[in-house]
Parts: structure tokens; C-alpha cells; sequence
């Protein structure tokens, strides 16, 4: 009886060694079709959009406002296109590159639920790459004297 328990948790023991290297293929997959999506959706521009197609965001702090300007006229214009906040939370993942890239691995590897909350995942963008809503605040404040 002893030795069975032991083959069968020999056994179950391989299973998982297995299953867990098929996981570590199956991310790294999911990853480079990720990266090769966000590749193909750049090249995707409608014909007589009014609106340019957003540039890409490499977590520079400076050009998060542009960024978030950008894609948010341009998915305003082709609101058919981001019907749903997951498309529009995956539209700007497909135009992150570099810092910003590397930042949002862990989101999509875990399957986050901020990937389909678009106000979170700029919430999200905005505390990690470094734009205070206080400090727009703030600055409106002295404009107004």
C-alpha cells in the first residue's frame, strides 16, 4: 500500500514537473503573440481617420498626457472600433514599448482585472509613470490668481 502511495505521488509529482514547464511554453507564447498583435494593431489605420494614429509610449513621464490625450481622440473618432473598455485597454497596451512594455507583462500575465477597466489601467498608468492628478490641481489653482 506504502509503495503505491509512493509511485502514484512519484507519479503526480512528474505530472506537475510537466504541466508547469507546458505553463512557463504556453506564457512565453501567449507573450510573443502579444507583442506580435500590438505590432500588427500599429499598422492598422482607416482610411479618413481626422484623427492620427497615437505614437507609442515608452513610460517617459512627460509624454504621459500626450499619450492619453492621443488614444483617447483617436478611439473617440473610431468609437465603433472600442466598443468595450478591454478594447480600449488593449488598444493602449498595443502602443506601449520599452519601461511602459515591460510594465504592463505582469498584468497581462496574471490576467488582470484592470485590463478590462479602462479607468483603472490609466490610474494605473498614471501612479506608476508618474502624473499626480494633485499637482494638475495644484497648478490650476495658481492660475487662477
Amino acid at each position: 500500500m506504502v509503495d503505491e502511495l509512493v509511485l502514484l505521488l512519484h507519479a503526480l509529482l512528474m505530472r506537475h514537473r510537466a504541466l508547469s514547464i507546458e505553463n512557463s511554453q504556453l506564457m512565453e507564447q501567449l507573450r510573443l503573440l502579444v507583442c506580435e498583435r500590438a505590432t500588427l494593431l500599429r499598422q492598422v489605420r482607416p482610411p479618413s481617420c481626422p484623427v492620427p494614429f497615437p505614437e507609442t509610449f515608452n513610460g517617459e513621464s512627460s509624454r504621459l498626457p500626450e499619450f492619453i490625450v492621443q488614444t483617447a481622440s483617436y478611439m473617440l473618432v473610431n468609437e465603433n472600433r472600442f466598443c468595450n473598455d478591454a478594447m480600449k485597454v488593449a488598444f493602449l497596451i498595443s502602443l506601449l514599448t520599452g519601461e511602459a512594455e515591460e510594465w504592463v507583462v505582469p498584468y497581462i500575465e496574471m490576467d488582470s482585472p484592470i485590463l478590462g477597466d479602462y479607468r483603472a489601467f490609466l490610474d494605473e498608468m498614471k501612479q506608476c509613470f508618474g502624473w499626480d492628478d494633485d499637482e494638475e490641481d495644484d497648478d490650476e489653482d495658481e492660475d487662477d490668481y
